[in-house]
């Protein structure tokens, strides 16, 4: 297993889940929940640097036949932004079928209407980063996929500062 805090997150909509595992990668624990939109890449590189983390994992949305859809894709042109934001420090693509399903079944007994919907996708995160971890710790392979960064500089070098919506 690599050492290391790894980040996940779960990009959906309207909120990001993001979890952290400590530095052992034995257990995913939530972190907060950004909202989507302008801004959103600027804290997750915030995230990534103050929990000095190794690796990001994304939950790519798969059906439960494991096709990719729209929202997959949305997550993968997520996972590019992110990438080019947080580089050197690499991101990744699992697979995530049924982790906000997990996650709300999870909070169902403990917490209603508001107050489940605040902090269903951090928990979404922790699933899916448990998931990757478990799923290391078995193989002893790193899960997923790499996604690959494109320079996402202007003519004079300058990181360009896009609005993410």
């Amino acid at each position: 297993m690599r050492r290391g805090v790894r980040l996940g997150v779960d990009p959906g909509d309207a909120r990001i889940g993001v979890a952290r595992s400590d530095p052992s990668g034995m257990l995913a624990t939530p972190v907060e929940t950004v909202r989507r939109g302008k801004g959103d890449l600027r804290r997750l590189r915030q995230l990534v640097a103050a929990e000095e983390a190794v690796e990001v994992v994304v939950g790519l949305p798969r059906s439960l036949s494991g096709r990719e859809g729209p929202a997959a894709d949305k997550v993968r042109q997520f996972a590019v932004l992110l990438a080019d934001r947080v580089a050197p420090v690499p991101v990744r693509l699992v697979d995530e079928r049924l982790s906000t399903v997990t996650a709300e079944a999870m909070l169902r007994d403990q917490r209603k209407g508001q107050k489940r919907r605040a902090v269903v996708d951090q928990v979404a995160a922790v699933v899916i980063l448990q998931h990757a971890l478990d799923t290391e710790r078995a193989t002893g392979e790193a899960p997923g996929e790499v996604v690959a960064v494109k320079a996402s500089a202007d003519a004079t070098g300058n990181d360009v500062e896009e609005t993410h919506e």
